[in-house]
């Protein structure tokens, strides 16, 4: 079917290939050939394609019970929620079907927060350039690209940006009516830039003293993707709102805002909720999902592994200094900036069977699932370098 004929709304453009099956850090389109995924659905599929233990885990579910609504207690909720405020640093949970939903209640949360304290003027929300935080109107605002407002009428009241890593932009934003600021510990699509344990000190710093809530926006950066379970314990940072979801699924769609007791306390009964957020399918797939990713073992593994492609992405880097600016980001979440459009270099990649991404700043993003080996990342480094390779050989005729 023709592009133009498609039933679909034609808000993407993907590539002629569809697919069908997936197993590992592998998946294979309709006709039969194989690919290496290094981008996992966009930082999504943390344990692979079709784990068997979220397999197990989404079977029972499904024999069992798959919806009853927030009218009434899910248990895999309360046992999921047990596990979060456990491991971090928040008391309460409310789960969503997505991030976009967590960065909207985490901005709901913060300004409910002011008007509880008797301070319903504090509305100002300060984001950052190269910031994305969702497609819904709210989370567009909040972030630092102008060209995803176009179209969509005037630009909210109470968004500001500042500039990514410059604490004193953001000291130039803040005044009385400051409620929040909301920061991706690592940029993922404004170009894979990981924020400075130095920055996030003193943007921990200064909301304390002025009296504003931090949200951390991990729903890229979150749930292993670093070699920690959250990006922000790396610096020793924590927030008080955080927002999740992508890899806390490991595929299945799920996401969750979670608080400080204190920061929730404008939260109450009737001012926010959700249909399927939460559902019993969701919690069995989460709870699984998150029993794997918390294990040591697991969390040590993913550490070797991304020293393993951290080093030689700087190897590529090396050698081809014509095309290749720097590396960048962190764990399994790792970028090249090139000085060429990273799409001609994605389209390529693709046609050698390694999938990959691309994010703002000219950077080509690889985000494989956790359980990739370092054979499969040499395989992926091979075809970059034949691809950056060939790039340089057309160039030159």
């Amino acid at each position: 079917m023709a592009a133009a004929e498609s039933p679909l709304l034609p808000v993407y453009a993907p590539p002629e290939q569809i697919f069908v099956r997936g197993e590992g850090c592998w998946i294979w389109d309709d006709k039969g050939e194989k690919y290496l995924d290094c981008i996992a659905g966009i930082a999504v599929n943390a344990l692979g394609h079709a784990p068997p233990v979220l397999q197990k885990a989404l079977t029972e579910q499904a024999a069992k019970l798959w919806h009853t609504s927030n009218m009434f207690k899910v248990k895999g909720q309360l046992d999921l929620a047990e596990k979060y405020t456990r491991d971090c640093f928040a008391d309460v949970v409310f789960f969503t079907n997505s991030g976009t939903e967590a960065i909207e209640g985490s901005l709901k949360l913060v300004r409910k927060y002011h008007t509880a304290n008797g301070n319903p003027e504090r509305v100002d929300i300060i984001g950052f350039a190269g910031s994305f935080h969702g497609r819904s109107y709210a989370a567009i605002n909040a972030s630092g690209n102008p060209s995803y407002l176009d179209g969509f009428g005037p630009k909210l009241p109470g968004y500001l940006q500042a500039t990514f890593g410059d604490l004193e932009s953001v000291k130039a934003l803040v005044g009385p009516t400051t409620a929040g600021l909301i920061v991706e510990p690592v940029q993922g699509e404004g170009g894979v830039r990981a924020a400075s344990d130095e920055f996030l000190r003193g943007l921990r710093k200064l909301a304390d003293e002025v009296g504003f809530l931090i949200i951390f926006d991990e729903v890229q950066s979150g749930a292993g993707r670093t070699g920690k379970m959250w990006a922000h314990e790396w610096s020793g940072v924590t927030p008080d709102v955080m927002a999740v979801a992508k890899g806390v699924g490991g595929g299945f769609p799920m996401g969750a805002f979670m608080a400080t007791r204190e920061a929730a306390k404008g939260m109450v009964v009737g001012v926010h909720g959700t249909t399927f957020g939460g559902n019993p399918l969701a919690m069995a797939v989460g709870n699984a999902c998150y029993d794997e990713l918390s294990k040591p073992e697991f969390m040590e593994r993913v550490n070797v592994v991304a020293n393993f492609l951290g080093q030689a992405l700087e190897g590529v880097k090396d050698r081809h200094p014509d095309l290749v600016v720097e590396t960048r980001g962190k764990g399994l979440l790792r970028g090249l900036k090139l000085k060429i459009n990273p799409k001609e270099i994605q389209a390529k990649l693709r046609a050698r069977k390694v999938l990959v991404g691309v994010a703002g700043d000219n950077v080509l993003r690889l985000a494989p699932p956790l359980v990739i080996s370092e054979a499969e990342i040499s395989h992926a480094i091979d075809a970059i370098d034949a691809v950056l390779a060939e790039q340089m050989a057309q160039a030159g005729a």
